[in-house]
């Protein structure tokens, strides 16, 4: 039995998408009969019947930006950079042998597709919103999936990004990014690509996150040793999204005051004790850990003396009182003298 080699061309792939920026390969075989000699090889678009293809090397849209090549195995390929939308095509493989009449084109080529700029539609709790469009914010421990949209399917991995960083902590499936009770951490800058061509990115899409007050502090100006009848001032600082707004101090469990600050224009021993700071935004309240402040009173010297009856200028004793000037405690000191 004779077998007879007659045309074929056969393409690993007959649809391809691709990212626009990218690089594309276009692969197949092909076969011919024994008796002809190949001539030449080459791409053209879209063939049209009765019209003779161009080589799209020779093409000047496609200069510089095609790569066609052949091996003695009848491996072929077309290798295009830079894809743009406009390469939207039908790509078919030609062969020309010595024989005017005998060349043959590999219908019906590869169907080029070109997906434009990445874009990232969020789902989040409860609606589903086009970033790019507004941007979204969703509340602290409710989940968000971020999902990269392609207008046609792309077969590479997906890489995301946080402010520029690749995201490896994150649970990242197809072309999904799935954010599990969302944190104030999570707020930033997302971005996704396609593997191979990690320089094409996304436009850069911001996640915001709404929280109640956290990293509550206290501050007490002027720090250091605080002495009775002094001017002190307590400032109160939170993080929170929205911002906080209202503040209340407490002394104890007692309200004493209301703002981010707190001051106290002539302290007094009976102001010592521990103050608290209470934050409070539209999703929920917090309170400082507390600070003491310890007020030291400023001391008087008080003396009485008591002479001999006997005598106007013999002493019998003298007597010191040590007093806090805000209050009647006092310390007496006795010296007798004979």
């Amino acid at each position: 039995m004779v077998f007879i080699l007659s045309w074929s061309v056969k393409y690993n792939q007959q649809e391809i998408c691709a990212l626009k920026g990218s690089t594309v390969f276009m692969n197949g075989t092909f076969t011919h009969p024994k008796r002809l000699t190949v001539k030449e090889t080459f791409w053209f678009i879209h063939p049209v019947k009765g019209v003779k293809p161009t080589d799209l090397s020779k093409d000047p849209v496609y200069s510089g930006r095609v790569e066609c090549l052949t091996d003695d195995q009848k491996h072929f390929s077309l290798k295009l950079s830079d894809v743009m939308k406009k390469d939207e095509h039908r790509f078919c493989f030609r062969i020309n042998t010595t024989v005017e009449k005998e060349r043959w084109t590999g219908e019906p080529g590869v169907q080029l597709r070109v997906t434009g700029e990445l874009i990232i539609p969020l789902s989040s709790y409860k609606t589903q919103l086009w970033i790019q469009k507004a941007p979204e914010e969703v509340t602290e421990g409710e989940t968000a999936d971020l999902t990269c949209k392609t207008t046609c399917s792309l077969t590479d991995p997906f890489i995301w990004y946080k402010n520029g960083r690749p995201l490896t902590t994150k649970t990242i499936k197809n072309n999904q990014l799935h954010l599990q009770k969302v944190s104030s951490e999570d707020a930033g800058s997302y971005s996704c690509a396609v593997g191979g061509s990690q320089h094409l990115r996304s436009t850069a899409h911001s996640l915001r996150v709404r929280y109640p007050p956290k990293n509550i502090s206290v501050s007490i100006s002027p720090s250091g040793e605080i002495v009775e009848g002094s001017s002190v001032t307590l400032s109160c600082s939170s993080d929170g999204n929205p911002p906080v707004k209202n503040y209340t101090w407490f002394k104890g469990s007692t309200s004493v005051g209301e703002g981010k600050t707190y001051s106290i224009p002539s302290i007094r021993p009976v102001d010592s004790g521990e103050y608290t700071c209470q934050s409070r935004n539209d999703h929920g309240e917090r309170r400082s850990t507390a600070v003491y402040i310890n007020v030291t009173c400023k001391l008087i010297l008080r003396y009485s003396v008591k002479f001999n009856p006997n005598s106007n200028t013999k002493i019998l004793f003298f007597k010191f009182f040590i007093c806090c000037r805000s209050s009647k405690e006092c310390l007496s000191v006795h010296l007798c003298i004979w």
